[in-house]
């Protein structure tokens, strides 16, 4: 009873603002609703509209494009990880100096990119005395390179929280399995990739499950309150929601089944 009595305030918590929002926005999925109006029902009505919804397919297309950061930040945070995983002068520094656009304001992070996106910014400006562009690029205009702006800035601000993810992980490894690994004969990327990175899979999970930044999000945001469509912002995420819980499964498969074990 102590132990639950314990439990009971997250448990209040994530029952208010976890399980009643999912379970309440999956039946709203079956609602036409506006706000103004009662809910009428309308059954499957809003998933048959997704299907000539040509903006859904757009801002779908836009998420599957946006996973492609996902491998690109678990690589980079493996590697940031490695390298301040030592002793030495200043390393501290340096990791509170790669974790602190980890705490910085989202929207601290959206005025200065903002900036250094403009067409008289700080990048454009570079870019200009060097020779590499001709003219000042649209970063955040051009509908072939906004997608990828925005996906630079998500690796940029989670590269340090993924790190930390890493770190902890490494951290956790005995260095007994590294130095059989040596007497072996095995050399630095052999005990990396047959040492390391297999004991570090439990990590690479977590992490894996973590980056979820869906442009989706944002449809579903203007179908609830720009357009107050909410049943059909409920069902797009639903939608949503059976995708990420697919991809996490499929994630997870391939983590524990797959891999190379040195021993």
């Amino acid at each position: 009873m102590t132990a639950y009595l314990f439990l009971l305030p997250a448990l209040v918590l994530l029952a208010t603002f976890t399980f009643y929002p999912v379970i309440f926005g999956t039946a709203l999925s079956l609602f036409e609703y506006n706000v103004i109006s009662p809910p009428r029902f309308v059954g499957a009505a809003n998933f048959r509209q997704m299907v000539a919804d040509r903006y859904f397919w757009i801002a779908l297309g836009n998420s599957v494009k946006y996973l492609a950061v996902v491998p690109v930040l678990q690589g980079c945070a493996i590697l940031l990880a490695l390298w301040v995983h030592r002793s030495a002068r200043g390393i501290g520094w340096l990791r509170a100096a790669y974790y602190l656009p980890v705490v910085t304001s989202i929207v601290v992070v959206g005025i200065v990119w903002r900036w250094l996106y403009d067409d008289a910014g700080l990048i454009n400006f570079v870019l200009l005395r060097l020779g590499l562009a001709r003219g000042p690029i649209h970063w955040l205009a051009s509908p072939g390179v906004a997608l990828y702006a925005v996906m630079f800035v998500t690796l940029w601000k989670g590269l340090g929280y993924y790190m930390a993810i890493y770190l902890v992980g490494l951290e956790a490894i005995p260095p007994g399995y590294a130095e059989a690994a040596a007497i072996d004969g095995a050399g630095a990327l052999q005990r990396l990739w047959r040492v390391t990175l297999p004991l570090l899979r439990p990590s690479i999970l977590l992490a894996a499950t973590l980056p979820a930044t869906y442009t989706m999000f944002y449809y579903m945001f203007d179908q609830a309150f720009g357009a107050l469509h909410m049943g059909y912002a409920a069902a797009l995420g639903v939608v949503l929601a059976v995708v990420t819980i697919g991809l996490s499964i499929a994630s997870f498969r391939l983590l524990r089944e797959g891999g190379l074990s040195y021993y």
